[in-house]
Order: C-alpha cells, then sequence, then structure tokens
C-alpha cells in the first residue's frame, strides 16, 4: 500500500506546484508585462479619482447620459465576481418580463421616441458585464441624451460617430460604443 501512495502524493505535491503557484504566477508575471493596464483592470482616472474601467460596464440611468447594456449579475449590476448570464431561455416568462420592463422604462426616458428598441438595450450578454453598446443603441439614446443636456442633437451624433469603434482587424466582432468612454466624452463637450 506505502508503495502506491507515496507517489500518489508526490505527484499530488508537483501538480499543485506547477499548477496551484508556478503556472499562475508564470500568467501574472506575463500579463503585467505585457498588458500591464488590462492585467489591472483598465482603470479610468480623472482628476485622481477613479470612474471606472473600460472593461467592464457600469449603470447609467440618468437621462443626460448613455445607458449601458443590462447587467444580468446580481444583487449587484456589473458585479466581476459574479459574471454570468441570465440562464433565461426566450421562452421564459421571467425573461419577457425583463425585457418588457425595461422597454417600457426606455420609451418613459423617451417618449416621442417611435423607433424600434435595439435588442442590446433590453437583453444582457452572456457574462452581464458588457461595457458597449451597438451604434444602433446609441444612435437610439441621441435624442433624449442632447434634449436632457441642452445640446444640439448633431454634436450628440457626432460624438457617437467619434466614438464607434469598428470591428478588430477590420474582420472580427462589430461595430461598438464604449459607454463610460462615451458618457466621459458628454461631460466635456460643455
Amino acid at each position: 500500500m506505502l508503495a502506491h501512495l507515496r507517489p500518489a502524493l508526490v505527484l499530488l505535491l508537483v501538480l499543485t506546484g506547477v499548477t496551484g503557484f508556478a503556472y499562475p504566477l508564470l500568467t501574472t508575471a506575463i500579463a503585467q508585462a505585457a498588458f500591464p493596464r488590462q492585467a489591472n483592470g483598465s482603470v479610468l482616472r480623472q482628476d485622481g479619482r477613479v470612474v471606472g474601467s473600460i472593461l467592464l460596464g457600469q449603470p447609467f440611468d440618468d437621462p443626460r447620459y448613455f445607458w449601458g447594456r443590462p447587467s444580468a449579475t446580481s444583487p449587484v449590476p456589473y458585479a466581476g465576481q459574479a459574471s454570468a448570464g441570465s440562464n433565461l431561455g426566450p421562452t421564459n416568462p421571467a425573461l419577457a418580463e425583463a425585457v418588457e420592463a425595461r422597454i417600457d422604462a426606455l420609451r418613459a426616458a423617451d417618449p416621442e421616441s417611435a423607433a424600434p428598441v435595439p435588442v442590446d438595450l433590453v437583453t444582457a450578454s452572456g457574462s452581464g458585464l458588457d461595457p458597449h453598446i451597438s451604434p444602433a443603441a446609441a444612435a437610439y439614446q441621441a435624442r433624449r441624451v442632447a434634449r436632457a443636456r441642452g445640446l444640439p442633437e448633431a454634436e450628440v451624433r457626432r460624438l457617437v460617430a467619434r466614438h464607434t469603434e469598428g470591428r478588430l482587424l477590420g474582420l472580427l466582432g462589430e461595430p461598438h460604443v464604449n459607454v463610460l468612454l462615451l458618457n466621459l466624452a458628454l461631460d466635456g463637450a460643455r
């Protein structure tokens, strides 16, 4: 029995050292050397204070700001440690109710809009943390934001266009707008 137990314990200790300590330390060191900003959360600071991360969504509900995708994390929205989808299927009544409530909130914020509500404004992303919206979602909100800020709508639309990022390498993904960066640009507009 001892002949079988000793190699198993040695293997346990070696693999614990490699996979539990050496590998995480190595990947952390590589990330810190090659991508220090991303490895540290892509934290954005203004005037010495943290205003958010460009990699994580955050809640905006003031009509003066663009609103991001809903968060699927609960009870705290956009909580990284709770990252997950809602796991509600397309036929689940709870999903339909949540989407209806979000549509109602968007319509209440801009009752004059008859445009269809873009799907990314009423459904969470797979992680529930997405900091981006589609250009269509930003365009949908431009009039409300312009009116709430007393800015010309054309100026707000120009800011959206300037903050619209294209596909990665021209091929991957869809054009998108980082909500935090756009809202910070709005705050600097006037």
